[in-house]
């Protein structure tokens, strides 16, 4: 298979690997985009958490909760460029597309695409999407929804860069006041910068850990500071390393952002805020949604998206 300097770029863009490595890898794994990735990890030329899409697309992440913080809902709605996400009739239509998803009974977007716009019965939600595309002159899109219920606590959310990223707390406790609150704020904040994938090791599953391993077996059999070492000493580097791994994508294993020791865990820092109010708390999950989350954006810069909106 041929090699094109699309495919080297692609790469280059989702591991942080040289251009040449790059090529190197994708001629070694015939054009296999996510063994490429594997060949260049094994190297130890690529970022371990290094995603493989490019968060390109524009558009907005709206979140809202109910009054009783009971309920709560996350919608992602693209838009072309940024000029139309700043727009306020854009705006507008994604909170209108929050409150319509916060009550749907769709289990997918196909579902809720296909129901009554509750803003005009008359029109299913695909038609007033297809209305506003008119009106706004832009390609859109209803690209996805999750909604979060706690009975038995509540559900914090948090909105970064005017709505950039979006994410949901779901906690459970017994205890209910400012000083939890806080917490689950800082939490969510804590969500959006750090990117967590999972609340804890225990949700991790097994076969992405021995997958892991392999790839850092290779990666440390080919570190010359490893050479002649021996098997007790190489498995207890491939664990520590799987174990740092681990920690920068399990929320409760991350150092707290907000820690003034510079070391204390998120799961200690819940602790500490639990003792303080005599509760229970348990932070059952999240939801952290980025506008344009693994969607490649066609190349266009700033002059050509200008004249773009001026066509318009």
């Amino acid at each position: 298979m041929a090699i094109t300097a699309g495919m080297v770029k692609e790469l280059r863009e989702s591991t942080g690997a040289g251009m040449m490595d790059c090529k190197k890898a994708l001629t070694a794994t015939e054009g296999d985009m996510e063994k490429a990735v594997e060949w260049l990890r094994e190297k130890g030329l690529a970022n371990a958490q290094k995603k493989a899409g490019r968060i390109a697309a524009e558009g907005l992440v709206k979140v809202i909760v109910s009054d009783d913080d009971k309920k709560a809902v996350a919608v992602e709605v693209n838009a072309e460029t940024d000029f139309v996400a700043k727009n306020e009739k854009f705006q507008t239509y994604v909170a209108q597309v929050a409150e319509q998803a916060m009550e749907t009974k769709a289990a997918d977007i196909e579902g809720f695409l296909a129901e009554p716009w509750k803003f005009d019965t008359t029109k299913s939600v695909s038609e007033a999407l297809a209305g506003q595309i008119s009106v706004i002159g832009e390609n859109m899109n209803i690209r996805r929804f999750v909604q979060v219920a706690e009975e038995a606590g509540f559900v914090a959310s948090y909105t970064h860069m005017g709505g950039k990223i979006g994410v949901l707390v779901d906690v459970v406790t017994d205890v209910v006041n400012d000083s939890v609150k806080e917490m689950a704020k800082n939490i969510a904040m804590q969500i959006a910068a750090l990117k967590p994938i999972y609340v804890s090791d225990a949700e991790v599953p097994e076969d992405y850990k021995e997958h892991e391993k392999e790839i850092l077996s290779v990666q440390i059999a080919n570190d010359p500071k490893m050479a002649g070492k021996p098997e007790k000493v190489i498995q207890g580097a491939v664990a520590g390393r799987l174990a740092k791994e681990l920690k920068e994508i399990c929320l409760l294993d991350q150092v707290y952002v907000k820690a003034e020791d510079g070391k204390q865990s998120v799961g200690k820092y819940i602790e500490e805020v639990a003792k303080a109010n005599s509760a229970k708390i348990t932070v059952k999950s999240f939801v952290r949604m980025e506008t344009g989350e693994g969607i490649e954006k066609k190349q266009e810069d700033f002059a050509a998206e200008v004249a773009a909106q001026m066509g318009n």
